[in-house]
């Protein structure tokens, strides 16, 4: 599978909202009828999902069982041109365009307005598919017990590793085992860096630049490089995996930027690869049973599986007790690849509309 460099869905942010109020749903309950999609954010993800939802429209309503009808994107910048979005779906009203759907997808990222505008729409008892993985592992125990109190759902496959389906393996494949651990390559922009560094000879600080070049790096790289966006994913894994309040304060977190061209080369000599690894695993430390997640740079073994994983790719790794050892891997980012993953999210919402 070919790695898309990857682009954060929250080039596109909406102005402030007010704060939600318990409203009446009045979605429409006619299956015959569309279901009315509300789209936040017109980004790199966001055009992604309303071409697809525009491409794939006979499809989705013959596996939903009534068709989706996407009403509206909201963005900041109406003047903006986005590929595959019809202008006269743009607006810069966000309320509004929550406030008149049956569906509302989140992909414009940022913790505000897109926090406001989801308890919007939850409060209203609509459901909600987002790729948001900071704010979930934020405010995610809050969003689903209001989500709960308001008969409906948050759904967010795309928040980790995109099109691979990793949180349905974990939350549904394998509901009924025991998982021990959960270690992976989370994040395709640290490994694009590592990979150019361990493969093709480039020093690291060269590596950083060329991959902000050419898109696997924000401009501002530090959630990607301080290991925030990794410890993220692995809090929703862990959470998920557990059933446990698991929080970013509790990721045992160090980046890559202090690695050195030195360190590279020392662990070329001992025949390891140096990878940013996000691991979630059972521990009995303490007398109690509680889960450790950490994200730390580690130097592998060649043959490891993760020590394989190239350019922008991504790869996980779940031990449980009787399905064994599982890998899953594939591109973890990029519009496309995201899409895939809200559109499923879109699907399990919609049926149980």
């Amino acid at each position: 599978m070919t790695p898309t460099p990857t682009s954060h869905p929250d080039d596109d942010r909406s102005a402030p909202v007010p704060t939600p109020q318990p409203t009446s749903h009045t979605a429409t309950t006619d299956v015959s009828a569309p279901l009315r999609v509300a789209l936040l954010g017109g980004g790199t993800v966001g055009a992604a999902v309303a071409r697809l939802l525009g491409e794939r429209a006979e499809l989705l309503a013959a596996r939903v069982g009534r068709p989706l009808e996407l009403v509206g994107v909201a963005v900041r910048d109406t003047s903006r041109v986005r590929d595959g979005v019809d202008p006269a779906l743009i607006t810069d009203d966000a309320v509004a365009l929550v406030d008149g759907a049956d569906l509302v997808v989140e992909v414009m990222g940022g913790l505000e307005p897109a926090r406001s505008l989801i308890e919007r729409a939850l409060v209203r008892g609509v459901p909600v598919v987002t790729a948001n993985k900071q704010l979930i592992a934020q405010q995610g125990p809050e969003l689903h017990a209001l989500a709960a109190e308001h008969g409906t759902d948050l759904h967010y496959e795309a928040a980790v590793m995109a099109a691979v389906p990793v949180m349905a393996v974990v939350r549904e494949s394998l509901a009924g085992d025991e998982i021990a651990s959960i270690s992976g390559i989370v994040n395709g922009s640290t490994n694009y860096v590592l990979d150019l560094v361990a493969r093709k000879g480039v020093p690291f600080e060269d590596a950083v630049r060329q991959a902000g070049e050419l898109g696997y790096l924000e401009a501002d790289p530090t959630e990607d490089l301080e290991g925030l966006d990794a410890a993220a994913k692995i809090v929703l894994l862990a959470r998920t995996a557990w059933g446990l309040p698991v929080t970013l304060d509790d990721v045992q977190r160090q980046g890559i930027t202090h690695l050195t061209d030195t360190d590279f080369e020392q662990a070329a000599a001992n025949g390891t690869v140096i990878k940013l690894v996000a691991s979630a695993w059972r521990s009995s430390a303490g007398g109690g049973d509680r889960v450790e997640v950490a994200v730390r740079p580690v130097a592998l073994p060649q043959d490891d599986p993760l020590a394989q994983a190239r350019e922008g790719a991504n790869v996980l790794i779940v031990e449980a007790r009787s399905a064994g050892t599982l890998r899953l891997h594939g591109a973890g980012a990029g519009g496309d690849a995201t899409a895939s993953a809200v559109l499923g999210d879109i699907v399990r919402a919609a049926r149980v509309r």
